[in-house]
C-alpha cells in the first residue's frame, strides 16, 4: 500500500508541478508580452478532476477522509467496529456509484465526440479517460478495504478491525506530522531517515 500511495502522491505531485509552470508561463506572457498561450484555464480545469480523484484514493489509503467522531471514543468497542466497518463499507459504495455514474459520462462523451468548448478544443474523452481511471482506482482501493474490513468484522477481529478503520485521532495526526518533520529534516541534512 505505501508504494501505491507514494506512486499517486508522485503523479498528483507532477499534475499540480505541470499546472504552475503553465500558469506562471501564462501570466508572464500577458504581462511581458501582451500574448496569451490560451488553456492554461481549460488545463487547470483537468487537473483538478484528475488531481482529486487521485487524492480521494490517498485519503482513504492514509485514513484521512473526515469523519466526524465526537462520540466515538465513547461506545463500546463492538460499536466502534460496526460503525468503523460501516463507515468503510459506505465510503466503498460511494466509490462504485462514482464510477458507474463517470461512465455514462464517459461513454456520451465518447458516442457525440464531445469537444471542450475552449480554444484547444480538445477532445473530452482524453481528460474524462484520466479522471475516470482516478475514479476506479478511488473504487478499487475502497473495495478492497471494505472487503478487508468485511473480512475482519465476520472473523470477529474486532481489535484489528477497529485498529486499521477507525477514525484518526489528533494524537495520531500530530504524531504523523512529527514523523514527517523528522523525516523532511534528515532529508535536508543529507542524513538517512
Amino acid at each position: 500500500m505505501r508504494r501505491l500511495q507514494a506512486v499517486l502522491a508522485n503523479a498528483f505531485g507532477v499534475i499540480f508541478l505541470v499546472l504552475s509552470f503553465v500558469v506562471t508561463i501564462e501570466t508572464l506572457a500577458r504581462k511581458i508580452f501582451n500574448f496569451s498561450i490560451q488553456g492554461a484555464d481549460e488545463l487547470g480545469g483537468y487537473s483538478l478532476a484528475i488531481g482529486s480523484t487521485i487524492a480521494f484514493s490517498l485519503a482513504l489509503a492514509g485514513r484521512n477522509h473526515i469523519r466526524v467522531d465526537v462520540f466515538h471514543g465513547m461506545f463500546p468497542r463492538g460499536m466502534k467496529a460496526a460503525l468503523n466497518w460501516l463507515s468503510i463499507v459506505l465510503l466503498a459504495a460511494l466509490a462504485v456509484l462514482f464510477v458507474a455514474v463517470s461512465w455514462r459520462v464517459l461513454a456520451e462523451s465518447a458516442e457525440y465526440r464531445s469537444t471542450a468548448q475552449t480554444p484547444w478544443a480538445t477532445p473530452l474523452i482524453w481528460p474524462q479517460s484520466l479522471w475516470y481511471a482516478g475514479l476506479v482506482m478511488f473504487a478499487l482501493v475502497g473495495v478492497g478495504f471494505a472487503a478487508r474490513a468485511t473480512w475482519l468484522l465476520l472473523a470477529r477481529r474486532i481489535d484489528e478491525l477497529n485498529e486499521e478503520f477507525h477514525p484518526k485521532s489528533a494524537k495520531e495526526e500530530l504524531k504523523e506530522e512529527l514523523e514527517d518533520l523528522a523525516h523532511r529534516t534528515a532529508t535536508d541534512k543529507g542524513q538517512q531517515p
